[in-house]
């Protein structure tokens, strides 16, 4: 398992809520999966397939996930008949460490990359649709960071949706998996040391789910940040319900911004996928320059935070919010087959990016830290696995590697499925004490933008220890004053869980002094020093 640091984290209530079961309903299941992302739907089948009873909490609706917002592709190494004839596993392999700046754990690594093959197979086999070219071999494309094509894709820019699709079809079909879909979990429990279910809320009631072992699986917290590529629902909460529990958190301070995101006053922030860069689209500021090869060799084509820095430089240097890429000389023909996703979603806004360059500015986009846990997904408290963006396998260190996260979430899935339904316990009778008052009265929205706002303005893509100490002391003040008690609902509940991640990365900032990666300090103090820092919460 990752070799972790740790250090005692922000002090929280251990549940958010109290149960007891004499007064409250329960289901029971053997394998409890909270999440239903690609990590979450892999983790059901695979337990299915074991011959587990499965029982999964769908925060949303299923069709509304990290994984189905995903546009660039799975980066895999196939067999030798598919992949490209100058790649191979070590290629991957180096380009993941480089990207990763020193930090990410080799074994992790090669673990998980090394299960592509297998994990590509099961998918074709559900039924998913990468692109093709004339003579059936996979249609491979190149991201930043990577020194080769082994990016497989879907429908051109649809990648997520399509592995989505298969994934869902396949659990709605299987007798073994119970979907619950608009189910917010809210807290995990234990009983005797041991995580054994969690409590959700459904239409305004509370229940508690009995399960013989929990897989963790609720994507990132992008949703932290004002400017993000994240659907809403991305908060963070898995990150929080697991810090709660008592599982150690590491290398909270490596969000990853994604370079390009189309920039419109109003708009949602529409993700222009790397692979566009990878096709050949050029970074310009306002003079109309082509500036990254003035920041890296692989100019458009270096790792993201690299891309992502070289932005913030020229939007500071001209004073402008944005910059721009070109995709013009690609023709609209081009970009309407390829990417025909990002394409018409231009065209709604009156930009044909094939006439038009198109206004783009860095936004959160990817959590590399999380929970801490092995390539199988087992984490430090018993019973608990995690999976996906809420874990911390140490397979993206400082900077995740493009295209890298839905492998991670398919290998590491199947894996802790796999685990979990070889390692299901009886449950037992649970209970959680809450004696926090009742809160009244609070402006939970208000709330909930302040606390983007601030992220974004004192933990983003630049920082420095004066804004993160700010930070790190108005999260403890909420924390402890507008949030501390019981709230009622999912919208109070969420509140909890962002302002304790929101904390949690905020500190984890403030620890790691210099610039690494992802993380960039303006006052950036010494060589950056290798460590994957954690924190546990402290006992009361």
């Amino acid at each position: 398992m990752l070799p972790v640091v740790c250090e005692p984290g922000p002090p929280c209530p251990r549940y958010l809520v109290g149960f007891d079961p004499r007064r409250r309903p329960g289901l029971e299941t053997e394998v409890l999966v909270i999440g239903a992302g690609i990590a979450g739907l892999s983790a059901a089948l695979a337990a299915a397939e074991a011959g587990r009873e499965v029982l999964v909490l769908c925060k949303g609706e299923l069709a509304v996930s990290n994984t189905a917002w995903a546009q660039g592709g799975i980066a895999a190494v196939l067999d030798e008949h598919e992949r490209a004839a100058d790649d191979d596993l070590e290629r991957h392999v180096a380009d993941t460490l480089a990207a990763g700046c020193g930090l990410c754990y080799e074994p992790a690594v090669r673990a998980i990359l090394g299960g592509a093959e297998e994990a590509l197979r099961l998918l074709r086999r559900l039924g998913c649709r990468f692109d093709q070219d004339a003579q059936g071999r996979p249609l491979l494309a190149r991201e930043g960071g990577h020194s080769a094509r082994r990016i497989l894709h879907a429908h051109g820019d649809a990648t997520g949706a399509e592995i989505a699709r298969a994934l869902a079809q396949a659990a709605r079909a299987d007798e073994r998996i119970t979907i619950i879909e608009r189910a917010f979990a809210i807290d995990l429990l234990d009983r005797d040391g041991r995580i054994a279910g969690a409590t959700y809320c459904q239409r305004e009631e509370v229940y508690a789910a009995r399960a013989g072992a929990v897989i963790l699986a609720t994507g990132g917290c992008g949703a932290l940040w004002r400017e993000t590529t994240n659907p809403p629902l991305a908060t963070g909460d898995g990150l929080a319900m697991a810090y709660r529990a008592g599982a150690v958190v590491a290398d909270l301070e490596f969000m990853q911004f994604h370079p390009t995101t189309l920039y419109i006053a109003g708009a949602a922030r529409l993700l222009i996928t790397e692979a566009m860069r990878g096709e050949g689209a050029l970074l310009k500021n306002h003079e109309g320059e082509r500036f990254m090869p003035r920041y890296h060799p692989d100019a458009e084509l270096a790792p993201r935070d690299v891309v992502t820095r070289a932005i913030v430089a020229e939007i500071r240097r001209s004073g402008y919010p944005h910059v721009w890429l070109d995709a013009t000389h690609l023709g609209s023909a081009f970009l309407r087959e390829r990417f025909p996703s990002i394409y018409h979603t231009c065209m709604r806004f009156g930009i044909d990016p094939g006439a038009a360059w198109l206004p783009v500015h860095p936004s959160a986009h990817y959590h590399c830290g999380g929970v801490v846990s092995d390539a199988r997904g087992r984490t430090t408290v018993p019973g608990l696995w995690a999976a996906g963006e809420v874990a911390c396998t140490g397979l993206h260190g400082a900077n995740r590697l493009a295209s890298n996260s839905l492998l991670e979430g398919l290998v590491v899935g199947l894996a802790a499925g796999r685990d979990a339904a070889a390692e299901v316990q009886p449950s037992g009778p649970l209970r959680a004490e809450h004696r926090a008052p009742p809160i009244e009265g609070l402006d939970i929205a208000d709330l909930v933008g302040s606390v983007r706002a601030l992220m974004w303005r004192s933990v983003g893509i630049e920082r420095q220890a004066r804004e993160l100490a700010l930070a790190r002391r108005s999260l403890a003040f909420w924390m402890a004053h507008q949030a501390n008690g019981f709230l009622r609902g999912t919208a109070g509940w969420e509140l909890q869980d962002m302002l304790l991640a929101a904390s949690l990365i905020a500190r984890a900032a403030e620890r790691r002094t210099a610039s690494l990666g992802t993380h960039t300090r303006q006052d950036s103090a010494g060589e950056p020093v290798l460590v994957h820092y954690g924190l546990r919460r402290e006992a009361r």
